[in-house]
């Protein structure tokens, strides 16, 4: 899994708003995300935990990596020691090396392109309606060549639990 946060400004507001997802490198979904005022280590934490939950992995003996660059919420004590309680491994990747993060770089580039980065938002309201509204139309149609040109959810429902013929996950 990987982690990332996003800033955008809300003009009628006069405020910034974060946009922090988390992205399952096998299915390009985004599991789960957070929208807010401010991105802190406890609300990583949090949605670290809820996207566990979400695959049925919060309890699980085998968990996934989650891999991070190394903004403030991901350095914290807080991230830091929920990753020890939940017994998640985070790797974060070196300074200035957002190719090793590439899906979720990647992820944060279309998001930009085609959602934050479209609209001049008067609301976080508004910011929030939009950003969720990607968030749904990313996961359930768009389609990804390196998933066999699927939708994220449509691949994770056809695969999940079972081997994938042909197809290389690089991190």
């Amino acid at each position: 899994m990987g982690s990332r946060y996003q800033i955008r400004y809300i003009i009628g507001e006069d405020k910034f708003f974060f946009v922090l997802s988390i992205i399952d490198v096998f299915d390009r979904s985004i599991v789960d995300y957070y929208i807010g005022y401010s991105c802190t280590g406890s609300d990583a934490a949090s949605l670290l935990s809820r996207a566990l939950i979400r695959r049925d992995l919060f309890n699980s003996e085998t968990k996934p990596i989650i891999r991070t660059d190394n903004g403030p919420q991901f350095i914290s004590h807080v991230f830091e020691n929920s990753c020890g309680e939940i017994n998640v491994y985070h790797e974060r990747i070196p300074s200035r090396t957002p190719n090793k993060n590439a899906h979720i770089e990647s992820f944060h580039r279309i998001m930009q392109d085609e959602c934050i980065g479209v609209y001049e938002f008067n609301s976080y309201k508004e910011a929030y309606y939009q950003v969720a509204s990607f968030m749904k139309r990313y996961n359930t149609n768009r389609m990804h060549s390196s998933i066999k040109y699927m939708s994220p959810n449509e691949f994770y429902a056809q695969y999940i639990g079972r081997e994938v013929d042909g197809m290389i996950i690089r991190l």
